[in-house]
C-alpha cells in the first residue's frame, strides 16, 4: 500500500494559501492508495476547511486528523467543535474522521489523534512556572501587559522575564478544562483504540502533536524554546512504542522534518509548514 503524507496546510493563512494549492495538486497528479492528512488543515471558523479538503481528487479513500488550529474559534466551545462539528464537517465532504474510527485494510490498521501537550517539553533553564504555561503567556509578556499583570509574582526569574512569547492557542481554544486533563482524555481514546485491534499485523499511528522527544525541532533560542511546552506530549510517545505492532507514528504540528527509528518503529515528523509544504510516499 502507497500512503500519502502531508500535514499542516494552513488553509487560512495568506502566505501558506498558495503553497498548500500548489502541494494539493502534487498530490492529485501523483496519486497512491491512501490519502492521510495529518492535521491543521484550516481554523474551526469560515470555509477555509471545506475549501482545502474539497481541493483534493485524490481516488483512494482519504484520511482526516483534526490538528490544534482545528479548534481555533471565536465561538465559545472548542471541544464541540471537535467532538461534534469537525466529524460532521469532514464526513459530509467525502473523508474518513480518523479519530476513533480507525482505517482498517488487509492486515494494516491507521488509526489517528489530534493528540495534545502537557508541558512536559518545556525547558527547564527557561525556569518559567506552570502558571505562565497555563495561561500561554511567557513571563516578559506577562510583565509588560496589564491584562496578564496579575501573573506576575515576584518569584520569576531574570531568566524568565527575558522571554517574550505567546502560544495562539490560549486565544483561540476553549476547552472548558486543562491542558493536562485534555491529554489523558486524548490518551485514552488512542489506547482504546490499539486495544481494539491488537489482531493486526501492523499498526500505523498519526498523531497531529509531536509524541516523542526525538521528533522535536532543535532550539533555537528562547522564544522558540518557550513554544516547546505546546508541542506534544511524550507520555503519547510511550504509549504507542509500549505496543508491539505499531510500526510507525507520523505527527506534524512543529513545522520541522524530523525522522527516526525506535526499536524498529519508524518514526517521522512530516515538518510542513507555513513557508514549505511537505508531502511523503510510504509504502507499507
Amino acid at each position: 500500500m502507497r500512503l500519502i503524507v502531508t500535514a499542516d496546510l494552513h488553509f487560512n493563512h495568506g502566505h501558506s494559501k498558495p503553497l498548500a494549492i500548489e502541494l494539493i495538486e502534487k498530490i492529485n497528479r501523483t496519486g497512491g492508495d491512501v490519502l492521510l492528512v495529518i492535521g491543521d488543515t484550516a481554523v474551526a471558523d469560515g470555509p477555509e476547511l471545506e475549501q482545502a479538503l474539497s481541493l483534493f481528487t485524490f481516488r483512494g479513500p482519504k484520511l482526516f486528523v483534526a490538528g490544534n488550529h482545528e479548534l481555533w474559534t471565536k465561538r465559545e466551545d472548542s471541544l464541540a467543535i471537535f467532538r461534534e462539528e469537525l466529524p460532521a464537517r469532514v464526513r459530509a465532504l467525502g473523508w474518513h474522521w480518523l479519530e476513533d474510527e480507525p482505517f482498517v485494510v488487509d492486515d494494516i490498521e491507521i488509526i489517528g489523534s489530534l493528540g495534545w501537550y502537557d508541558y512536559s517539553f518545556a525547558v527547564p533553564e527557561l525556569e518559567i512556572h506552570s502558571r505562565f504555561y497555563e495561561a500561554k503567556i511567557a513571563p516578559g509578556v506577562a510583565e509588560r501587559l496589564d491584562e496578564h499583570k496579575h501573573l506576575i509574582r515576584g518569584d520569576e526569574s531574570p531568566a524568565a522575564l527575558d522571554v517574550i512569547a505567546r502560544w495562539n492557542d490560549g486565544k483561540f481554544v476553549k476547552l472548558g478544562q486543562s491542558d493536562s486533563a485534555f491529554t489523558q482524555d486524548r490518551l485514552e481514546s488512542l489506547s482504546r483504540q490499539l486495544d481494539a485491534h491488537r489482531d493486526k499485523k501492523s499498526i500505523i499511528a498519526a498523531v497531529h502533536t509531536v509524541p516523542l522527544q526525538q521528533l522535536l525541532p532543535p532550539r533555537r533560542g528562547m522564544q522558540w524554546d518557550f513554544a516547546r511546552a505546546y508541542l506534544g506530549s511524550p507520555r503519547i510517545g510511550e504509549l504507542l512504542l509500549s505496543r508491539p505492532n505499531v510500526s510507525h507514528i507520523l505527527c506534524g504540528h512543529s513545522h520541522w522534518p524530523m525522522e527516526t527509528s525506535i526499536g524498529g518503529v519508524r518514526a517521522i515528523n512530516i515538518g510542513s509548514g507555513y513557508r514549505a509544504k511537505i508531502v511523503r510516499e510510504l509504502d507499507v
